[in-house]
């Protein structure tokens, strides 16, 4: 860990003008966070420890993302698709007993109940509390919940136990309800079947394809249980998990190929390091990471491309990755972060973000495509196989296909919106992904309390950051309310922001951030103080070698596309569906619109350019913020690159 200590002012100036800066890799650790549930030990501290939902209100561009979550897909998901239907739902019957239920209702419900709780909207929470209840209803004297069917062409121990995939998402569903409102069923539930999982033999235990791949989702929930209730017995619960999961920290290889097994279970060997202290598992982590994206990933945007799956022979930038694959990347790089506080995983996410994940999602959020991919002129509903995996109109934006992606794009933004900032193991606080934000949070080792800190910003389409002290600190010990308090805070330099500078109160602090690490400001803070970051944005080419040399350009975290004029044709949801989707009755089709969407000018440019620097080739153009505060599309963008292009025949 490099710590390097810039400028120190002694506590002899007035409360409020000292301050100590540095720039550090990593959060401090060594300490524990009295504020706020961390790992226990023996588990391996967390770098950097998630909020409590309910701590940060986001504003600007990410609540404008899940204010059109609530009003399209997400929302009204549950009168459109089948699998939601509460008739004959093995999820919703109370005894597990039903026609249809397998990942769809909790993959939806993970991110619509966070989406209700983030934006206070009584309707989602009723609405969530409403399939909880029948989630612990369903729950039998041996502790297993839920339903015990199988819907998965991948079963192979069918009669025996029932597949846990679902289980696993239900029990995230059930951790955020929990964090939302203290819910005292949700502990006793979770302990019962635990328990049940101890009972069954390590030949019965995780056989089924999809449960073995993801075993490190309940592995994770274990984990959550512990921290809160100390009990041993999980940590033998976990170690029998991680040996019936598929091996993940293979050397030169992974289990399966899966785009999104791999964007979710590649954590898992951290996810185990917790509790082991092996590096290797952390390493092992890591190499997954960079071994898909070296295999291929040459392409920008965060993700790497396998249409269903991976495979030999095809690396084009054409290649796709499913939408769920973005979302449960995105997931993996947020926990990652907590365990680790590396930087990088927040870059990533990002990257994800910003770059590939818009483009998956209509920009009214009413409709979505299973797969996308970086070079991507067409979007229609044609069976492109074999060139892009599987047969079917897997290209078409349609809010009535396919039974993943359909239900789980809803944890997208909700968790994204939920680690914009995250506690630090010294009772700091740590802005970690940059946005328009207010937190409440409590913090101060020694005479601590709970301060609101506000974030402005128009990040990532600038790269100025302004955070202010909205708010006196209410003291938990003797000083009374607005008492200053002294805390460290924590700003996360990108890995592209090398040169970083930060003022505390219009006063410049000398700091030298190399990118991936952290400016931690310490002092007594009092409302009305304001810190003021500036992460120097410039376009920069990235060439993929392994692409046939092409490029890609970037100004600071955002990537940029040929801004093409589009042509949307609206076509009928249900004609242009995947094979296995499914809609309830009712659902009005000509209110749930799908569309293809074709070019209209010429795509078919590619770049002029030459050695010299990239500043004096490409011109930034700054325009409006959006005043639907939307700026994810090609009408609304408030940037711009200007570049010398040429028609490729």
């Amino acid at each position: 860990m490099r710590l390097f200590i810039i400028g120190i002012w002694l506590a002899a100036t007035p409360v409020g003008s000292w301050a100590q800066v540095s720039v550090v890799s990593r959060p401090l650790a060594g300490s524990v966070n009295r504020y706020y549930i961390a790992n226990r030990q023996p588990l391996q501290p967390l770098s950097l420890i998630k909020l409590p939902i309910g701590s940060i209100r986001p504003s600007g561009w990410v609540l404008k993302y899940l204010q059109l979550q609530r009003d399209g897909l997400t929302g009204h998901l549950g009168s459109i698709s089948a699998w939601l239907d509460k008739n004959n739902n093995a999820w919703y019957s109370g005894n597990g007993k039903g026609g249809h239920g397998w990942e769809e209702v909790p993959y939806w419900l993970k991110g619509y109940g966070d989406l209700g709780y983030i934006l206070r909207d009584t309707t989602i929470i009723n609405e969530t509390r409403r399939w909880l209840d029948k989630v612990f209803e369903s729950q039998t004297p041996d502790g297993y919940f839920g339903p015990r069917i199988v819907e998965n062409e991948h079963q192979e121990n069918k009669g025996q136990t029932p597949d846990l995939w679902p289980n696993m998402l239900m029990l995230w569903c059930m951790q955020s309800f929990y964090d939302y409102n203290h819910d005292a069923r949700v502990i006793p539930f979770m302990t019962r079947y635990f328990k049940w999982q101890l009972t069954v033999p390590d030949s019965q235990l995780l056989k089924i394809y999809w449960e073995n791949s993801r075993g490190g989702d309940n592995l994770y929930s274990i984990y959550w249980l512990y921290d809160r209730t100390g009990e041993k017995w999980l940590l033998e619960l976990a170690a029998k998990i991680h040996r019936n999961t598929a091996n993940w920290a293979m050397v030169g290889n992974l289990p399966n190929w899966h785009n999104v097994n791999i964007a979710e279970c590649f954590r898992e060997p951290a996810t185990y390091f917790m509790q082991t202290g092996d590096s290797a598992g952390l390493a092992a982590t890591y190499r997954d990471f960079y071994l898909v994206r070296s295999m291929y990933g040459q392409v920008p945007g965060g993700m790497f491309g396998a249409d269903e799956n991976a495979r030999k022979g095809y690396t084009d930038p054409r290649q796709a990755v499913e939408t769920c694959g973005m979302v449960e990347q995105m997931a993996s790089d947020e926990i990652l972060t907590g365990i680790t506080g590396d930087p990088v995983w927040a870059d990533n996410c990002e990257d994800v973000a910003f770059n590939t994940y818009p483009a998956a999602v209509m920009p009214d959020f009413k409709a979505l495509r299973y797969l996308t991919a970086p070079n991507m002129v067409v979007s229609d509903s044609r069976n492109h196989s074999p060139g892009i995996q599987n047969e079917g109109p897997f290209l078409v934006m349609n809010p009535f296909s396919s039974r993943c992606c359909q239900h789980n794009h809803s944890q997208g933004w909700p968790y994204y919106a939920e680690h914009l900032w995250m506690a630090t193991p010294d009772a700091g606080v740590a802005a970690v992904l940059y946005s328009n934000s207010e937190v409440s949070v409590s913090v101060g080792a020694a005479k601590g309390g709970t301060v609101s800190l506000k974030e402005v910003t128009e990040y990532p389409f600038d790269g100025k950051v302004k955070i202010e002290v909205a708010d006196g600190a209410e003291r938990r010990s003797a000083g009374g309310a607005g008492a200053p308090i002294t805390f460290p805070l924590y700003l996360r330099i990108p890995g592209w922001a090398a040169g970083a500078t930060v003022s505390v109160n219009g006063e410049a602090q000398a700091v030298n951030a190399a990118g991936d690490d952290y400016i931690r400001i310490e002092r007594t803070w009092r409302a009305g103080d304001v810190v003021e970051l500036k992460l120097p944005m410039k376009v920069t080419v990235r060439v993929w070698e392994k692409n046939k040399n092409s490029v890609s350009v970037n100004y600071g975290p955002l990537t940029f596309s040929l801004k093409i004029d589009e042509s949307y044709r609206k076509v009928d949801s249900r004609q242009a569906a995947i094979g296995d989707s499914k809609w309830q009755p009712g659902a009005d089709q000509s209110a749930w619109p799908a569309y293809e969407i074709f070019p209209a000018s010429l795509w078919n440019y590619g770049l002029a350019f030459d050695k010299r620097p990239a500043a004096d080739q490409f011109e930034v153009v700054r325009r409006p913020w959006p005043a639907s505060g939307y700026p994810f599309s090609a009408d609304s963008v408030p940037l711009l690159i200007r570049a010398k292009g040429k028609v490729i025949p």
